[in-house]
């Protein structure tokens, strides 16, 4: 049986799943340092790559503690914050390319009849930039960021809205993305969960990480079969 059959929605994270924007996050962080009097190169990919997908505050708390900064310093951080924003708004999409398979896979999913969103930890307005900037933005019913609702992911209830808004079960909703967050809200919430090989998830080999399925590119999707 296909892994898909009982599948009527598709809810996508961004970075990492759709869009590898290390490029960006780079570029704004050691922006960001260099206003704060501090040596840019800190900000190393390797380092973001292990950070990254716990939303803007938590990625800008963890670089001032990567270099010696008190992240606990409420002015400190809210300076840094607002100067991470601010260049991040700038970069944006600039230093970020697409995955292979993306768009197939995405043209597929529509093509099937699948109702799709984008569930980001990213702020709304960001991820809604990148998706345009990057051609992909009218693929999705709905695009949700890390200020849509009370909590972000890996808390369950961005991804049991985003049900409500697709209109589907989460039972019948399959959470697409790279790392430990999306697959802890995906199964707290009950949708079936798939991951990506090519993503970040903190820096651990994503196949530690129970999911019902892993692909190397997002066009492999429809081609998945269930393992039960």
């Amino acid at each position: 049986m296909a892994l898909l059959d009982p599948i009527r929605a598709v809810i996508l994270d961004l970075d990492g799943t759709l869009v590898d924007t290390l490029g960006d996050f780079e570029l704004a962080l050691r922006s960001m340092l260099s206003d704060l009097g501090v040596q840019p190169e800190a900000a190393t990919r390797e380092f973001i790559g292990h950070t990254v997908g716990k939303g803007s505050e938590w990625l800008v708390q963890q670089t001032l503690r990567h270099v010696g900064l008190h992240a606990d310093n409420q002015d400190l951080f809210q300076r840094a914050l607002d100067r991470y924003q601010h260049h991040y708004g700038l970069i944006n999409g600039q230093a970020s390319v697409l995955f292979p398979g993306v768009v197939e896979g995405l043209h597929a999913l529509k093509a099937a009849g699948l109702r799709l969103a984008c569930l980001t930890n990213k702020p709304g307005r960001y991820a809604r930039e990148l998706l345009t900037h990057k051609g992909l933005d009218g693929a999705f019913d709905h695009v949700f960021g890390g200020d849509a609702f009370a909590r972000k992911k890996p808390d369950p209830l961005p991804l049991i809205e985003t049900c409500r808004a697709l209109g589907h079960d989460p039972a019948h909703t399959l959470m697409v993305g790279d790392s430990l967050n999306d697959a802890q809200a995906g199964h707290a919430a009950g949708c079936p969960v798939v991951l990506v090989s090519y993503g970040y998830n903190h820096g651990r080999p994503i196949r530690e990480v129970p999911a019902a399925a892993y692909i190397d590119r997002l066009d492999q999707l429809l081609t998945l079969r269930s393992t039960s």
